[in-house]
Formats: C-alpha cells, structure tokens, sequence
C-alpha cells in the first residue's frame, strides 16, 4: 500500500479525530468532491483499528487526510498532539502519504448542515463526525489542488 510522493493522489480518506469518535469520508481528485462514510469508535484517541484497516482495505486510497483542531489564532489545542499521533500511526500503519489539514469550524459547519437539512434527529448516530471529516477532505482539495 505505498504511494508515490510525486503522484497526485486519486482517492483519499479523510478522518475527522477524535477522542471518542473519528469521522471518515472519501473522495477523490478528478470531480474534488468528498462524501461521509463511516464513523470509528475510539477509546481515549486509540481507533478500533481493525475497523480502520478494514476501510483502508475496501477503498484503497492514494493518501489520507487528517484534520487537526486549532484554535482560531491557528495555535495548537490541547487535542492537536493527539490527532498528529493518529496521523503518524495511519502513515507507519499503511504506508500511505497522510496529509494534515486545519479543521477549524469544520464540526460547527458539519453541525449546522445537518440540523438545516433534518433538525435534531439528524446530529445522532455520528453524523456530525462523517460529514465534518467530509468538510475536512473537501477543504483539503480546495486547498492543495486548487493553487
């Protein structure tokens, strides 16, 4: 599962961290548009990561996203250490290019999107985790293949 630093990656998965939940979404270059899949299970930061490793099996991605929170003078949170460290796991993990992005807002925007579209019900079941992990991967191909 390597992947060329010089390739444009073509499929992505992007993780929204957490430390009792991860959201996760895919996408891809060609159309830049990314949509919510799935929602891990954490205990204290640490991923259930058979269901990672399943993720990364079914799609088999060129590069992973990772948001990283800050806060909005763009200096670390307290959380920031610990989504770096996931980061650092899924590239030793996988062997694939991890990709860190600004996540700031993205929750509060995956929150208000939601609850727009279907109200209360719709911020259960980790929803907000998944779409705010597609907000993260969306922002990163605004971001990096926009330039």
């Amino acid at each position: 599962m390597t992947s060329d630093p010089n390739h444009t990656p073509r499929i992505l998965i992007g993780f929204d961290f957490g430390m009792k939940r991860i959201g996760v979404a895919i996408g891809q270059t060609i159309t830049q548009t990314a949509r919510p899949l799935d929602t891990i299970l954490a205990k204290d930061g640490v991923p259930n990561w058979n269901a990672v490793t399943k993720l990364i099996k079914k799609w088999l991605p060129d590069a992973l996203v990772v948001g990283i929170p800050l806060n909005m003078d763009g200096t670390d949170q307290p959380i920031s250490k610990q989504a770096r460290l996931f980061a650092d796991a899924l590239r030793e993990r996988f062997q694939l290019s991890v990709h860190e992005m600004d996540e700031r807002l993205t929750t509060k925007d995956a929150r208000e999107r939601l609850f727009i579209s279907g109200g209360y019900k719709a911020l259960q079941d980790g929803q907000v985790d998944r779409v705010a992990a597609q907000l993260i991967l969306q922002n990163w191909f605004t971001e990096k293949l926009n330039k």
